[in-house]
């Protein structure tokens, strides 16, 4: 006998579904056609769905867009998860996460460069930085801050507490230099995580030595002052 559960579960299940494939669907024609040029019809036509049920489970582009950040967010928690469980020195942990990124992220290079032109206007919810991307945003932070927190870096209290941010700024910074690298294999991007990684090491180490921790408070005052 079916029971109001069953059909409550099954239409849930079913709605998953119907959200799943309109946003792969998105994330094709992305790649295929660009951002600019797909259109919410578009992803309906080729998905299957309506109109109306496209806008009903995505009311934008941009929501679209938003679901694919917490999705790459979501495969890259996972992804790394190996990597903070075996390894415990700073570096092998930084470079895995930043390198486990690239990987993750490289179906969607190809229109990554279209993306980047909206997500780079100050006001656009596609902002890395905007309140509309704060869920994915923290949850990136999160990743750094496990990564700090079990490595054998020792560090002052209140830089360990602002660090996460600024290595995903850091991130941020290689996002940029990725978009605009065509070299074969991305082999620029991943030598720059290789050669910045241990200098990052180095610097965060010499916060220990006697006398420097009036620089590291600073720069946590920096920080503070320019945080939203």
């Amino acid at each position: 006998m079916t029971t109001l559960t069953d059909v409550t579960e099954s239409a849930t299940s079913k709605g998953e579904q119907t959200r799943e494939l309109i946003l792969s669907t998105a994330l094709r024609l992305f790649r295929e056609q660009g951002y600019g040029k797909t259109t919410m019809r578009a992803i309906a036509t080729e998905a299957g769905v309506s109109v109306g049920n496209a806008y009903y489970y995505y009311s934008s582009k941009e929501h679209l867009m938003q679901a694919y950040y917490d999705h790459l967010q979501e495969q890259h928690r996972e992804a790394v998860e190996s990597i903070l469980t075996a390894e415990k020195a700073f570096v092998p942990r930084l470079t895995g996460v930043l390198r486990t990124w690239l990987e993750v992220s490289a179906p969607y290079h190809e229109f990554a460069g279209t993306l980047f032109k909206t997500a780079a206007e100050p006001k656009s919810p596609l902002s890395p930085f905007s309140e509309q991307s704060r869920p994915a945003r923290e949850a990136s932070v999160e990743t750094f801050r496990r990564v700090i927190d079990g490595s054998d870096l020792k560090l002052p209290a209140d830089l360990k507490a602002e660090l996460p941010e600024l290595l995903w700024l850091m991130q941020m910074g290689i996002v940029l230099f990725w978009v605009h690298d065509d070299s074969e294999d991305l082999r620029r991007t991943k030598a720059l995580i290789d050669r910045s990684v241990p200098l990052v090491d180095r610097l965060l180490r010499l916060t220990r030595i006697p006398g420097v921790h009036g620089v590291v408070n600073d720069i946590v005052g920096l920080i503070r002052s320019i945080k939203p």
